[in-house]
């Protein structure tokens, strides 16, 4: 799919779920929350993100670099993904999320 067009996506994704789909995938959820948004208002289906190992890695190199609260960012930006209407998160930052609470 072209990228930087999110009619596309929505009509790829309405496809799949005509075609069968129990559930639908946005990756990555970052960079595309139009698209979340937009399939969600489209659709029932669940509605999943996958916040990809380059947002994984970009915020542990920022936060390593001391340039942010790790702790907040990742709260906000997996918040932004359930705002924009996923019903699931997949995130290298679950094992985080779970022992420690971030």
């Amino acid at each position: 799919m072209n990228p930087m067009n999110r009619r596309e996506a929505l009509r790829e994704s309405l496809l799949d779920e005509q075609e069968g789909a129990d559930a639908l995938m946005v990756k990555p959820a970052g960079a595309y929350l139009d698209i979340i948004r937009d399939i969600r208002q489209a659709s029932n289906l669940p509605l999943s993100a996958y916040q990809v190992s380059g947002e994984y890695a970009m915020i542990k190199f920022a936060a390593q670099a001391g340039a942010i609260d790790e702790a907040r960012v990742v709260r906000e930006s997996l918040g932004a993904i359930k705002r924009a209407g996923a019903d699931l998160i997949f995130t290298y930052f679950a094992m985080d999320l779970a022992l420690s609470g971030i």
